[in-house]
């Protein structure tokens, strides 16, 4: 089958996916691949350079899709609050949904943070979240340029839901959960997590 030059490239996204959720990062090579598009061993190459190539163009397409997702649940909230925590629960749902694909994205050692793409979309993650923290503050605030207790609320509200989200994918909360209350379920208990105060109550 011919190809145009960047219906290949889709193609080969596409088939990569597949292998990715499927057989995880340590199935997915440039050979295999070629494999499941049923297209030369050399076409990977051509449009990738490398396997660093191939998987950082594709936690692009995971961060654009993820990106999307945060900005839709977002739009039907009403406040900064809602908002934040609309975009909170989006971004748990696509990693619970996406697993192989969330835990590429945050791969670091294996992407090139320069492909234009992957710079692109990650940038774009991180503009939504200081956009989402100056909302709240209700202030603006400049991505390229914060001030410490921007950074710190920034690096609050990441690591909080980043942290939650890695735990459950990781199993580690199983235990937690099968102490609560019957059908407090992952969602409730996140939700709880989002709400929960800094310090007990007077």
């Amino acid at each position: 089958m011919r190809y145009h030059h960047h219906a290949l490239r889709d193609t080969l996204l596409v088939a990569a996916e597949r292998i990715l959720e499927r057989d995880g990062l340590a199935g997915l090579t440039l050979r295999a691949t070629a494999r499941e598009a049923g297209v030369s061993h050399a076409a990977p190459t051509h449009h990738f350079g490398d396997l660093t190539g191939l998987v950082s163009d594709l936690a692009a397409i995971g961060f654009a899709r993820f990106n999307a997702a945060m900005v839709a649940a977002a739009a039907g909230a009403a406040t900064p609050l809602e908002q934040a925590a609309a975009r909170a629960r989006a971004y748990l749902a696509y990693a619970r949904a996406h697993p192989a694909m969330y835990l590429l994205m945050f791969r670091t050692e294996r992407l090139d943070l320069n492909r234009p793409a992957l710079r692109d979309a990650t940038n774009a993650a991180f503009a939504g979240l200081t956009g989402t923290i100056g909302d709240l503050r209700r202030e603006a605030v400049d991505s390229q340029s914060l001030s410490l207790d921007q950074a710190a609320g920034i690096v609050r509200a990441w690591s909080l839901v980043h942290g939650y989200t890695t735990l459950l994918l990781d199993g580690r909360l199983a235990e937690i959960l099968q102490r609560l209350p019957p059908g407090v379920d992952a969602e409730t208990l996140f939700g709880a997590v989002l709400t929960a105060p800094l310090r007990p109550p007077a």
